[in-house]
């Protein structure tokens, strides 16, 4: 037997995973954060605040099961992507980390775009830029703060700020790199000729691993600081979407994972490094195997219901407004709503794309308005799963995930609007999953991906089967969803 631990950086919240390499889940601990918007647009967070939760989460996980914490033998990582830390040559970070979630560098993607195409960004990234991205996240530093870059000795992903504070080793790994738009995918290595094309320095992009390599062990000073035995291996780890994939027992093609969390994604395993040739989804390395992964991502899934929530109705709980959704029939009387209160990815890739209520009526109410957002935000997670189709890339079966998997309505709800089974994995915590079965995989805990996940992965009982009636009813509502971001798109600005 041996324990392994899984740490996921979040957008909201750092959460850690003890996992018995026999037994299964030990514990799971998790402490909030929160995204701090200093001007209109801007999204950043302070890696020392990352640091500081994950030791507090480490702490608790140790005060309740000292023996198993005691015993760990490998580390493993999942977190955000796109987001960066700019740090020193002594890996302290410059300025507060820009996120995913960022819109500040508008200017700077109308410059990329002017300058690269459609032909070479496919090409080399499988992806276009897009704000929040590292790409034009970095031009905008080079614009606005250049004594920042001007110090800089690494650019980092979030969790491999952790994973320095852990090793002292500045280095990212593919999966988070290739979600830059600054790495030749398919190559697996960054792309230094656009690097140096739009006069980035060369030398603060750090060396980039496979997710299952050892990237160092536990420091002297991480152990006093957090209690982690000194000299305890640790991955590379991988990006949320991956660990998460893992975790959900998706590593083989023709399953496809709908994730509703913070933002939302549609995502698939793929052998080969396709991509839509219209650069409306996104194609970045796997963890395992030099696979690939293809996924769409809507800005504002869950945070579209938390907005209702907390600032229109102020409601104490998800767990009401589930209930309210319950009481209404699916269509909300020809109420939609378009998600786009950040600014939009797949397939729009608009910056500035606006969210909407069409079709209020007198007799509509709160319950109503928040069916209306769980039905808006599964018809953006379809536009990706229009496009996987138009790629060849089929499934029977939708894999749910995130807080949207544990609302029997917003299951329901996909199921309908995908008009796919829809079935939920067991453990809650799937990228805490897929990151510990990195760490056994990549620490010879485990022979295989496979191996962990037999062992580790199942599913509740209850599929989510689409009812006829339902699929009808969507299918023409989906339809009104797309005109009215079309009709609309003009006043985005």
């Amino acid at each position: 037997m041996s324990v392994i631990l899984g740490i996921d950086l979040g957008t909201s919240s750092v959460k850690a995973m003890l996992l018995d390499s026999v037994k299964g889940v030990i514990s799971v601990e998790s402490s909030p954060y929160e995204v701090s918007i200093p001007f209109e647009g801007y999204a950043e967070q302070n890696p020392e605040t990352w640091w500081l939760e994950t030791k507090q989460v480490l702490g608790r996980l140790r005060d309740k099961n000292e023996q198993e914490f005691n015993e760990i033998q490998a580390v493993g990582f999942s977190g955000q992507m796109h987001g960066i830390v700019v740090a020193d040559c002594e890996g302290k970070p410059l300025r507060p980390a820009i996120l995913w979630l960022d819109q500040r560098s508008r200017k700077e993607l109308e410059s990329i775009n002017s300058v690269l195409d459609f032909r070479e960004m496919g090409e080399i990234f499988r992806n276009r830029a897009f704000t929040g991205f590292a790409f034009p996240s970095l031009m905008w530093l080079k614009e606005h703060e250049p004594e920042v870059l001007l110090k800089a000795g690494a650019v980092l992903m979030p969790k491999d700020y952790i994973r320095f504070r852990m090793t002292g080793n500045l280095a990212s790994d593919v999966t988070d790199a290739s979600a830059t738009a600054l790495f030749d995918t398919a190559k697996r290595d960054w792309a230094f000729g656009i690097i140096k094309k739009f006069g980035l320095p060369e030398e603060i992009f750090p060396v980039c691993k496979e997710s299952m390599e050892v990237a160092g062990t536990v420091t002297r000073q991480c152990h006093e600081e957090c209690g982690l035995k000194e000299g305890i291996p640790v991955v590379y780890g991988s990006g949320d979407q991956m660990a998460q994939s893992i975790g959900n027992g998706v590593f083989r093609e023709g399953e496809v994972i709908s994730n509703i969390g913070t933002g939302g994604q549609i995502s698939a395993y793929i052998k080969e490094a396709k991509y839509d040739r219209e650069l409306r989804t996104h194609t970045f390395c796997h963890a395992l195997d030099k696979a690939y992964t293809i996924y769409g991502a809507t800005l504002c899934s869950g945070m579209s219901l938390n907005w209702l929530k907390n600032k229109v109705l102020g409601i104490e709980d998800f767990n009401s407004m589930s209930h309210m959704a319950q009481e209404i029939d699916p269509g909300c009387r020809g109420l939609i709503f378009l998600p786009y209160l950040s600014g939009e990815r797949t397939p729009h890739m608009n910056p500035s794309a606006k969210g909407m209520f069409f079709g209020l009526s007198l007799c509509q109410d709160r319950r109503y308005l928040t069916r209306a957002v769980m039905e808006g935000v599964t018809f953006s997670l379809r536009d990706s799963l229009t496009i996987f189709e138009e790629l060849g890339i089929q499934c029977e079966t939708v894999i749910a995930s995130g807080g949207g998997s544990h609302s029997d309505v917003w299951l329901q709800i996909q199921a309908d609007v995908f008009n796919k089974k829809v079935k939920v994995c067991e453990v809650d915590e799937q990228a805490c999953l897929g990151a510990c079965i990195l760490a056994g995989t990549g620490c010879g805990i485990f022979n295989s991906i496979e191996e962990a996940a037999r062992r580790f992965v199942s599913f509740r009982e209850k599929v989510y089967e689409p009812i006829p009636e339902h699929v009808g009813l969507y299918e023409k509502q989906y339809r009104v969803f797309r005109e009215l971001y079309v009709a609309n798109e003009r006043f985005m600005i």
